[in-house]
């Protein structure tokens, strides 16, 4: 399947988005900034509105459009989204401070590895997890923790431009480490006695899960 040609006919079908949305994906498309495919932009706008979310932890700000979105989506909904890299957070504040002025947009300036410890256990019925893929492993325990009973976690791009399929030694060397983790990571949420999960191949691959009520 070409994903780039699927991509773009499931933009083409797609109700159009906020005018002040669609600005920040065209403008960070061509800053080279990159941010959540359309597929997954309907897959979060769908569950926005099917899961009703009441807050929302996102790891992985970039310059805020997903945050945004399910800002947009989710009206009833706090949004507190993790960001470590300087320069996107110059942007990421730029447009919470133009477009998410009622302040239900909360934006953590930091490592998430040292921010999440620090946060609520069962703080967060919806989680989006979309930063540094080498590290979803390292979140998964926290993540748990985070996660209220019967809460949602969405995870993107977990098949790394198709590479998690490959053999080890079918993958570039110097994307070997990520490979390894990406994969048990997926065997984790898989596998994991706290969630119910699908791995769905749509983009570059998502994980869906739930943490299971006790």
């Amino acid at each position: 399947m070409n994903i780039d040609r699927t991509e773009k006919y499931i933009e083409l079908t797609q109700r159009t988005l906020e005018g002040y949305l669609e600005d920040i994906r065209e403008q960070a498309l061509s800053d080279g900034i990159p941010i959540i495919r359309p597929s997954v932009q309907g897959l979060l706008r769908f569950l926005m509105g099917y899961v009703r979310p009441k807050n929302i932890l996102e790891i992985g700000t970039a310059v805020g459009f997903s945050a945004l979105l399910m800002h947009e989506y989710a009206p009833d909904a706090r949004v507190t989204t993790i960001e470590n890299y300087e320069p996107r957070l110059v942007k990421a504040r730029e447009n919470f401070g133009n477009y998410a002025k009622d302040s239900r947009i909360e934006l953590l300036e930091g490592d998430a590895a040292q921010i999440l410890p620090r946060l609520k256990d069962g703080g967060y019925d919806f989680i989006f997890l979309d930063s540094a893929k080498g590290q979803y492993i390292t979140f998964l325990d926290d993540i748990i923790r985070l996660l209220a009973p019967g809460g949602m976690l969405v995870s993107d791009n977990v098949m790394q431009d198709g590479d998690v399929i490959e053999s080890r030694y079918a993958v570039r060397r110097r994307d070997r480490t990520i490979h390894e983790r990406m994969r048990e990571y997926i065997r984790e949420v898989s596998d994991s006695p706290c969630l119910e999960s699908a791995v769905l191949p749509m983009a570059d691959g998502v994980t869906v899960s739930y943490r299971k009520r006790d």
